[in-house]
C-alpha cells in the first residue's frame, strides 16, 4: 500500500482517482481549495461506492499560494497532479490562466521533491500536443507539441503547453531525483459523480436538455473518466513509465453529430431533446461575429484532430473503452442524478 497525494479532489478526474486508489488499497490525502468542500469529496465517493474512504486525509491548498503543500506532501509516496485552474469564461488577460497553471505546477513539483516523493504524475493535456498546427492529416503522438503561435490556440490551450514545458524544465534543473510522468488526456466523458465535471460533459448536458438544437460540425476524442484514473495509477507505479508522456483517448474521433445519434439509440425518451440537424459551419462563422461564445469554435469547425494510444497500451498494458460507452455513461448518469435541470 502506497500513500498518494492527489491535488484537486473536488474535480471529475480527481474524484474518480481517489475511488479507485482507494479500491486498490492505497492511502490517500487529497488537496482542496477549501476545507468546505470536504463533504463534497465524500459524497462522490460515496456514489462510486469507494471503500475504505476513511483512509483519506484533506489539506487546503490553493495552486496560487505555498501555503500547505509541504503539509500535503510530507510522507507521501507519490503525486498525482491533477489540480488545474479551468475558466468558467475567457480571462480577459491569458496570464490569469497561465500562471496559476504554471506556478501551480512548479509548487506541487518543488513539494514533492522537498518530501523525498518518488514520482509525480502530472495531468497535462492533448491541449499541449495537438493545436496551433491548422489543418492537418498527421497522427499526434506524444512527440508532438502545440504551437503556441498557431491558430486556434486559446488562453486555456497555452496554459496547458506552458505548465507542461514548465514541469519538464523544473525536473531537468531542479527535480534532484524526482522522477515525472505527464498524462496528456482528451475530452474526459464518462460517469459524473456530482455537479463537479469536465466541460465535456457540458456537450452531453446541452445536447439533452436541448440547449443545443444542432450539432455543430466539430470532432473530438474522448477518454473515459475511469479509464483516464487507471492511467494516471498505471503510470504512477510503472519503472518503464518515469520520465515519459501518455496520450490518453479511446481512439478514432467522433463528431458531435455522431453523439447526438447515439444518445438518441441508447438512450431512447430520455434523449428524445439531442439534436437531429447538423449546424452548418457558414451559419456558425456569421453568427460569431455576434457572440464570443461560438467565436472560440470558429477555428475548430471541420478540423479532424488524430492521435495514437498506442504508447499507452503497449507499455503500461492499458485498455480504454469505446467512445460510445463514454458518451452514453455521461449520459445516463446526468440522468441518474437528476443533473439536467441544472
Amino acid at each position: 500500500m502506497a500513500h498518494v497525494l492527489v491535488t484537486g479532489g473536488t474535480g471529475f478526474l480527481g474524484s474518480h482517482t481517489i475511488a479507485r486508489l482507494l479500491a486498490s488499497g492505497h492511502k490517500v490525502t487529497t488537496t482542496l481549495r477549501s476545507l468546505k468542500r470536504q463533504p463534497d469529496v465524500e459524497k462522490m465517493l460515496s456514489k462510486a461506492d469507494a471503500p475504505w474512504r476513511e483512509r483519506v486525509s484533506y489539506v487546503e491548498a490553493d495552486l496560487t499560494s505555498d501555503a500547505g503543500w509541504d503539509q500535503a506532501a510530507a510522507g507521501v509516496d507519490y503525486v498525482l497532479h491533477i489540480a488545474s485552474p479551468f475558466p468558467g469564461s475567457h480571462p480577459r488577460d491569458e496570464n490569469e490562466l497561465i500562471i496559476p497553471a504554471r506556478d501551480g505546477a512548479r509548487r506541487v513539483l518543488r513539494a514533492a521533491r522537498d518530501a523525498d516523493v518518488r514520482r509525480v504524475v502530472l495531468t497535462s493535456s492533448f491541449a499541449a500536443v495537438g493545436y496551433g498546427h491548422g489543418p492537418t492529416d498527421r497522427v499526434f503522438s506524444e512527440a508532438d507539441w502545440t504551437s503556441l503561435d498557431g491558430p486556434g490556440v486559446t488562453p486555456y490551450i497555452k496554459s496547458k503547453a506552458v505548465a507542461e514545458r514548465a514541469a519538464w524544465d523544473f525536473i531537468a534543473a531542479e527535480g534532484k531525483g524526482l522522477e515525472l510522468t505527464t498524462i496528456n488526456p482528451v475530452g474526459i466523458f464518462g460517469p459524473v459523480l456530482g455537479p463537479d465535471y469536465s466541460s465535456s460533459i457540458r456537450i452531453i448536458h446541452a445536447m439533452l436538455t436541448g440547449t443545443m438544437r444542432a450539432a455543430p460540425p466539430i470532432w473530438t476524442n474522448t477518454v473515459d473518466v475511469r479509464d483516464a484514473a487507471d492511467l494516471h495509477i498505471k503510470a504512477m507505479t510503472s519503472p518503464d513509465a518515469a520520465g515519459q508522456r501518455y496520450l490518453a483517448l479511446a481512439g478514432e474521433p467522433i463528431s458531435f453529430q455522431q453523439i447526438a445519434l447515439t444518445l438518441r439509440s441508447q438512450l431512447g425518451e430520455a434523449a428524445a431533446k439531442a439534436p437531429t440537424r447538423s449546424a452548418p459551419a457558414w451559419l456558425l462563422r456569421l453568427l460569431s461575429t455576434v457572440s464570443p461564445q461560438l467565436r472560440d469554435t470558429v477555428p475548430q469547425l471541420g478540423v479532424v484532430r488524430r492521435a495514437s494510444n498506442a504508447k499507452a497500451r503497449e507499455q503500461l498494458g492499458w485498455a480504454p473503452r469505446s467512445n460510445e460507452e463514454s458518451v452514453v455513461a455521461s449520459a445516463r448518469s446526468l440522468v441518474r442524478l437528476g443533473l439536467l435541470a441544472d
